[in-house]
Order: C-alpha cells, then sequence, then structure tokens
C-alpha cells in the first residue's frame, strides 16, 4: 500500500480558536473540514512544507520555529496510508485570507466535533481540546 505523508497546522488565534478549511469542490473528500496544509516536495523537511503551504492556501508567512509538534495520525485509506503530523502555530506575519476557493472559519477547540472531516483529521480534536481547553 503506497504511503502518504501530509503535514497540517493548528494556526491558534489570540482568542484561542483554530482555523479549519473546507475542502472545495473538485476535491476528493470536498465539503469536508481540515486543517490546513499539504504534500510535502521532493526534498522538502515538513516544517518547510508547511510554511510553504501556509503561504500558498493562506497568504501567511510563518517561521519554522512558531511551529510546535503537537501530535500525529496514522491512518489507512482504501488506497493508500496516510502519516500526517499536526504542529501547533500562534504566531504568523499577514492575514489569514482563502486563496484556493475554500471556506475558513475560525472555531473553538470543543466546537471542532460539530464539523464533519475527513476519517484521518478527526483524532487530531482531542488532543487540540487538551492543549487549548
Amino acid at each position: 500500500m503506497k504511503q502518504l505523508l501530509v503535514v497540517a497546522a493548528a494556526l491558534v488565534d489570540a482568542d484561542n480558536r483554530v482555523l479549519i478549511a473546507r475542502r472545495p469542490p473538485g476535491k476528493a473528500l470536498a465539503g469536508l473540514w481540515e486543517f490546513p496544509g499539504g504534500k510535502p516536495e521532493a526534498g522538502e523537511t515538513p516544517e518547510a512544507a508547511l510554511v510553504r503551504e501556509l503561504a500558498e492556501e493562506l497568504g501567511i508567512a510563518v517561521k519554522p520555529a512558531c511551529l510546535a509538534p503537537l501530535t500525529f495520525v496514522s491512518h489507512a485509506y482504501d488506497d493508500f496510508h496516510l502519516l500526517m503530523p499536526l504542529y501547533v502555530c500562534r504566531r504568523w506575519e499577514g492575514f489569514v485570507a482563502p486563496r484556493e476557493g475554500q471556506a475558513l472559519k475560525w472555531v473553538m477547540a470543543r466546537q471542532l466535533w460539530d464539523y464533519p472531516m475527513p476519517p484521518a483529521d478527526a483524532p487530531l480534536i482531542q488532543p487540540l481540546i487538551m492543549l487549548l481547553g
């Protein structure tokens, strides 16, 4: 089975809310909510990939030192196995804006259960609740 590494970020604002993005139509798992991030390119570290993806998807600049690893998920889909580390980020430059047609929403960690997410993202919620309350 093919293995896939995807990195994700829990951006946390001054009010302790977490940013989630809705997958746009035409993408796999369209309509579900997820943590921003993406796949590393060849030779790219997970942190560098996340810095790049956050700039591309949200128009913000993040320094690798501002990414704190929190947890990860290992999930088997039908045709691949996903490994996804989740980093928490509380500091960035710029204003978060959707740059790829996705809807964005800031929610309290406990409210994340109210948003349908891909099966691999759901196990990341409880560690966020434990961290943020």
